[in-house]
C-alpha cells in the first residue's frame, strides 16, 4: 500500500516537472525571439521603431525653408526625393547625426535627371 502511494507520487512529481520545463523552454525561446511573430527576423523592426523627422541637406522648400521628412527607417536607407517643379531627382542617406535643430541629417549622394 505505501509502495503504491509512492510510485504514484513519483508518477505525478515526474509530470508536473516535465510540464514546468515545457513552459520555461518555451519562455525563454518567446524572449529571445522578442515576442513578436514576423515571418522573418526584423519584420516587425519599422513598426517599432519610432518616426525620426530628417533635414534633407542642401534642399530648400519654395518658402526658402529646409526640407524635411519625417521616416521610421533606420540610419543607412538610402531614400530619393524628386523636385516638385522639375524632373531632378536626388538620393539621400539618412543618418544617426543630430543637427542643431533637433532634426537627424539626410545626407546628398548624387543627382539623376
Amino acid at each position: 500500500m505505501l509502495n503504491d502511494v509512492i510510485t504514484g507520487s513519483i508518477t505525478e512529481i515526474v509530470g508536473s516537472l516535465a510540464a514546468v520545463v515545457a513552459l520555461g523552454l518555451a519562455s525563454r525561446a518567446r524572449r529571445r525571439r522578442g515576442g513578436r511573430h514576423g515571418s522573418w527576423p526584423g519584420a516587425d523592426a519599422s513598426a517599432t521603431r519610432a518616426a525620426r523627422t530628417y533635414t534633407l541637406i542642401g534642399t530648400r522648400a519654395p518658402d526658402g525653408n529646409a526640407v524635411q521628412i519625417a521616416s521610421s527607417r533606420p540610419a543607412g536607407t538610402v531614400i530619393t526625393r524628386q523636385e516638385q517643379a522639375s524632373e531632378r531627382r536626388q538620393r539621400f542617406e539618412l543618418t544617426d547625426a543630430v543637427l542643431s535643430d533637433g532634426t537627424y541629417a539626410a545626407e546628398p549622394l548624387d543627382d539623376h535627371r
